[in-house]
């Protein structure tokens, strides 16, 4: 059974996607991402790969019959892809050169704009799991790609703060929060020629790392040619500056945030950015959403990113140093 219900208590849509439950946990052999699997070419660099158990597709299947009044049910209409890194297994992102990471900002790129052509998707999400503390199933370095035939609720709520700074202020809010973060200073982590990279004031996680664009852009097909090289540059700075931090491979949620697409208003006031939810804690302790956070949405950090951005940046900046010596667009 897969199909999206309406939730009227948050104005917001569940999907339902049953067949979930069969994907292969952690198989250690016979993975249907590498070359010899019969799934994937036999030779690739970065490639774009039909999720084999989707939550949305191009042709849905008739809901349950279930629905009522109050409680509406859509078919789950949308695309769900994988994005598949690299052939390598063992190589995840922060361990990829850059211009092999340029490849893949190409990649998200052009299945942005392919799948945004649909009418029918509003939202293009562009998302990393990585590592077991997240849930991941498939340990060969991927990324996901959802379309969906709604505005997901926070990505509407930040459109909405967007709009209403730009009438209280005329400014753009991602273009505020980058200047804030400039001129305090304690919370930046890097900085490219195109890119911030810093932990908000405002993060609920300890390393809960953004990077933002620095120019007024919405979008990743927005990009200039200079600007997708910084972007796998700044990528690979921060990923690599987490995996030093615990000297171990760093689990994180990645979520590019981008403006919504077929939407008849437009969305010029959107900023482009990456926020990234990493749990940890320490190397071994674990930040866990519990009631507070799931059931209130009452957000709880436990450790002060004055504190925990500059023990980042510092990793950042020695895993930086090292990767110069064998990769000059570092």
């Amino acid at each position: 059974m897969t199909e999206i219900r309406y939730n009227p208590l948050l104005r917001d849509w569940t999907m339902v996607a049953s067949n979930r439950h069969k994907r292969p946990n952690l198989p250690k052999t016979n993975c249907p991402f590498c070359p010899g699997s019969g799934k994937v070419p036999d030779n690739y660099e970065v490639l774009a790969y039909d999720n084999d158990f989707p939550a949305l597709s191009q042709d849905p299947p008739t809901p349950d019959d279930v629905a009522t009044r109050l409680y509406q049910v859509q078919p789950a209409y949308g695309k769900c892809e994988v994005i598949l890194y690299s052939k390598e297994h063992t190589t995840s992102l922060p361990q990829l050169p850059v211009a092999h990471i340029r490849k893949l900002v190409d990649l998200w790129a052009d299945r942005f704009q392919a799948l945004s052509a649909n009418p029918r998707h509003k939202y293009v999400f562009i998302f990393e799991n990585r590592g077991p503390e997240v849930g991941v199933t498939m340990p060969h370095p991927h990324g996901q790609i959802y379309a969906y035939p709604y505005v997901p609720q926070k990505l509407r709520v930040e459109l909405e703060s967007f709009h209403l700074h730009r009438e209280q202020t005329g400014h753009c809010l991602m273009c505020d929060i980058n200047a804030e973060e400039q001129r305090v200073g304690v919370r930046m982590l890097d900085e490219t020629e195109h890119f911030l990279a810093y932990i908000p004031f405002f993060t609920d996680y300890p390393y809960g790392a953004f990077i933002s664009a620095k120019r007024h852009v919405g979008t990743i097909a927005e990009f200039t040619d200079e600007e997708r090289t910084d972007l796998a540059r700044i990528l690979k700075r921060v990923t690599s500056g987490m995996d030093e931090l615990f000297h171990r491979e760093f689990p994180y949620m990645m979520a590019i945030h981008q403006s919504p697409v077929n939407q008849e208003a437009g969305a010029p006031d959107f900023h482009f950015h990456i926020e990234f939810y990493p749990p940890l804690q320490t190397e071994t302790r674990l930040k866990y959403l519990a009631s507070s956070e799931t059931g209130a949405w009452a957000p709880c950090n436990p450790m002060a990113v004055e504190q925990t951005a500059p023990v980042l940046k510092a990793a950042i900046q020695t895993r930086k140093e090292a990767n110069k010596h064998v990769d000059p667009l570092v």
